[in-house]
């Protein structure tokens, strides 16, 4: 069921879009298949030949890891299928010593990592990004 494999760009569009995030599902498959090319690590979940479930590790490889994109579909959400990719993702940081792994969570999502032992930072130290929004 969980591979080490890239899905392919229509692949990683379908599931961009079925978690509602239009603005990268319309950049479309060839620069959704670059960005997965650029990954340290993918891990997809398969069900019947169809990728159901994907996740990703932007990284250095060595001090800090970032995981992105860790997307099931709707109708597997709830069957340990986005377990089972965290699970894999986190195996591949601590076989690599990897100190430091992040990500960003939908505040609705965050229990689900806190099981794993994510933590969220501290308020004297919060997260940051800036968005191009011309481009998103």
């Amino acid at each position: 069921m969980f591979r080490e494999h890239r899905p392919s760009g229509m692949e990683f569009t379908s599931l961009v879009e079925s978690a509602g995030w239009q603005g990268i599902a319309e950049k479309g498959p060839a620069v959704l298949e670059e960005a997965l090319s650029n990954s340290w690590y993918t891990i997809t979940a398969v069900h019947d030949g169809r990728v159901i479930g994907m996740g990703r590790i932007i990284s250095d490889g060595v001090l800090q890891a970032l995981i992105c994109d860790l997307i099931i579909l709707p109708d597997y959400q709830g069957s340990s299928v986005g377990s089972g990719i965290l699970k894999r993702l986190l195996a591949r940081c601590a076989e690599r010593d990897i100190p430091l792994v992040q990500l960003f969570a939908a505040a609705d999502k965050a229990g689900f990592y806190k099981k794993f032992g994510f933590e969220e930072r501290p308020a004297g130290a919060p997260g940051m990004r800036w968005v191009n929004r011309d481009l998103i």
